[in-house]
């Protein structure tokens, strides 16, 4: 049995792999670049190896880095968790010829569901269905415009060597074909080094669903049944589920029967993922799915497939991969409930997704997270810091329920309770989704995200209302609060009092009356962080926003004079305009720092001198440092 285990990964899978070594008593070594160094999956693990700078292709692409970092400490088996070298089967051969034990597939395993036209004629010969195309090894516009003709469009041009939805292009007529070829193989050839192509029917509605497979060195594969990814952005899954919605029995056993044929016509060892495209126009039906590719590794999704099977597949990896047996027999596999996942990331939906980057004040999921039906896999926690140079995904939350529409329940009440400060979210996103008629009826398919726009991506005007009243509460209740005889409201005898505060919702401040703001009552309570004793991130239903009071006796204080210009909040200096003997005018800008999202211009409280200059461009300040110290002129 492996007893100390390298895994070469970062964030939230290496996290994830470890809590199943601490079960097992195995040893774990983490590997880190520079952007990772004082990373949540570095100090969880019992050693760690910097193996690089910040770019992936320095550090975690580095194989013969992690191999020695797997030498140094005494490793005898390496785990390469999804993405960066785990389906490389170069890296396989080399981690087995070092003589340590690989966490995955056999090489051969790897290189022939690598290529996409490969492992179609794989399946195809196993008897697995496959969507009509053209898959051969010609590539000039003569052949491939002929056999676009016959297969009829819409087409999609894939990359043979693809993967992430990179090196597909979708082509509705003819004139099209030239210009997307030239595309897709430049993208191709950039990403993979690979340029080639194949051509492949459009299905206009599809569902994605997969099949969770899994073999031994002794001759046993089994499936774990499936799971439904279907909801998806630009090709990149949103929310996952097990099983899938609407499977009747026969269609789910031709599905599971055609995946484990499949892996078993490749001698598959570990985990695997057999992805097949359903027509989702219709139900489902034996005619209506057709194999797509399939990973050789651990998915992002498992844990989704643990819930509802009561397994581990990480531990089932490993006495996999130490010679052992499946722990379970086929028919000893069962399925209980229905499990769903959603993919918590620090990226902005209003502002196309943009991935975001810094420090997290405040991250979690503010309920009881008992492990039997809320789960939560996060590779992150409050004080991390989020680098800008990997995927954005910092962390799942899973949950189950007896049935689908109990475990979507749980999942719209937990991820308005999910709380994540300093860095944009997309939980708000998430949970729209997930209480859409669309996925609540199950009629969702891979395009529909794409189809919704604004309405999913733009958060409510009635959660800045929600966090304008939770902030305006906060006031009225802090110690020191005006007394009913001390409050400026305009009162009179017969007369309705005016409850007015200068409140800036986003950056905008403006008077208005908490009166005028209607909260819809079944809205989550609003999470509040006190980023400031007038600065405050609220979240409301996965939506953050950020509410500040305006300080007006400090900004009289600033226009009758001053020496210094402090950090109004924690944040980053993202420009310094003046160094020490510079002279600078009332109002003029002399620093500008960001936080929550926003930049905030830092301005000369009066004429003077810059005496003296504290923090960098990039710094990260607390609340209250003076950046700049002024004198008077002399």
């Amino acid at each position: 049995m492996i007893k100390s285990l390298l895994i070469a990964n970062r964030g939230e899978i290496a996290c994830r792999i470890m809590a199943t070594c601490r079960d097992m008593g195995i040893r774990t070594v983490a590997v880190y670049s520079d952007a990772d160094a004082r990373a949540k999956h570095v100090r969880e693990a019992d050693e760690a190896v910097r193996i690089g700078p910040a770019p992936a292709a320095d550090s975690y692409l580095r194989g013969d880095h992690i191999l020695a970092a797997a030498k140094a400490t005494g490793a005898d088996a390496i785990h390469p968790g999804y993405g960066f070298l785990s389906e490389n089967a170069e890296f396989a051969e080399d981690v087995r010829e070092a003589g340590l034990i690989w966490v995955g597939p056999p090489p051969s395993a790897i290189r022939a569901m690598g290529l996409k036209d490969e492992a179609k004629r794989i399946a195809e010969e196993a008897g697995v269905p496959v969507l009509p195309g053209y898959r051969g090894e010609a590539q000039d516009l003569k052949t491939l415009t002929n056999a676009a003709k016959e297969i009829g469009y819409p087409i999609l041009i894939k990359a043979i060597a693809g993967g992430g939805g990179r090196g597909i292009r979708l082509v509705t007529k003819a004139a099209d074909l030239k210009d997307e070829l030239e595309s897709a193989v430049r993208e191709a050839t950039s990403a993979f080094g690979d340029g080639r192509v194949m051509l492949e029917k459009l299905v206009e509605q599809p569902r994605h669903i997969e099949v969770q497979v899994f073999g031994d060195s002794h001759g046993n594969t089994v499936h774990l049944f499936e799971r439904d990814c279907s909801l998806q952005r630009r090709r990149q899954k949103v929310l996952e589920e097990a099983p899938a919605p609407g499977m009747p029995d026969d269609v789910r056993k031709a599905m599971t029967d055609a995946a484990v044929k499949l892996a078993a016509a490749v001698k598959y060892e570990g985990a695997g993922t057999v992805e097949f495209i359903v027509d989702g126009s219709r139900p489902l039906s034996l005619d209506s799915f057709w194999f797509l590719e399939m990973n050789t590794r651990l998915q992002v999704e498992h844990p989704v497939t643990e819930m509802v099977t009561g397994t581990d597949l990480v531990e089932w990896q490993l006495h996999v991969a130490s010679g052992g047996e499946l722990p379970l027999s086929q028919d000893e596999i069962t399925l209980n409930g229905h499990a769903i996942e959603a993919r918590i990331c620090a990226e902005d939906p209003s502002e196309g997704f943009r991935p975001g980057a810094g420090l997290i004040l405040e991250f979690g999921l503010l309920e009881e997270v008992d492990g039997e039906t809320v789960r939560w896999d996060a590779g992150f926690e409050s004080g991390d810091r989020v680098p800008s140079s990997y995927d954005s995904m910092i962390a799942k939350l899973i949950v189950w329920g007896e049935d689908r529409d109990e475990a979507a329940d749980r999942l719209i009440d937990a991820l308005a309770h999910t709380q994540l400060v300093g860095v944009p979210s997309n939980a708000g996103f998430l949970r729209r989704c997930a209480m859409s008629d669309a996925f609540l009826e199950a009629t969702h398919h891979v395009n529909w995200i794409a189809e919704q726009g604004e309405a999913l991506t733009d958060a409510p005007g009635a959660h800045q209302h929600a966090s304008v009243m939770a902030v305006c509460d906060i006031q009225l209740d802090a110690p020191g609060a005006a007394k009913p005889w001390d409050i400026k409201d305009g009162w009179r005898m017969n007369a309705a009092p005016l409850h007015r505060a200068s409140v800036a919702v986003g950056g905008d401040a403006d008077w208005i009356d908490p009166d005028d703001y209607e909260v819809d009552a079944d809205l989550p309570l609003p999470l509040v962080t006190d980023l400031s004793p007038r600065r405050y991130a609220v979240t409301t239903a996965g939506d953050s926003v950020l509410v500040e009071v305006p300080d007006y006796d400090a900004d009289v204080e600033a226009l009758l004079g001053g020496d210094a210009v402090k950090a109004p909040m924690p944040g980053k200096i993202i420009a310094m305009n003046v160094k020490a003997g510079d002279t600078v005018t009332h109002g003029q800008t002399l620093a500008v720092m960001e936080a929550m999202k926003m930049e905030h211009s830092l301005t000369a409280p009066r004429d003077g001198v810059v005496e003296a200059v504290s923090g960098a461009v990039g710094e990260q300040v607390a609340e209250g440092v003076v950046l700049v110290q002024l004198v008077e002129e002399a």
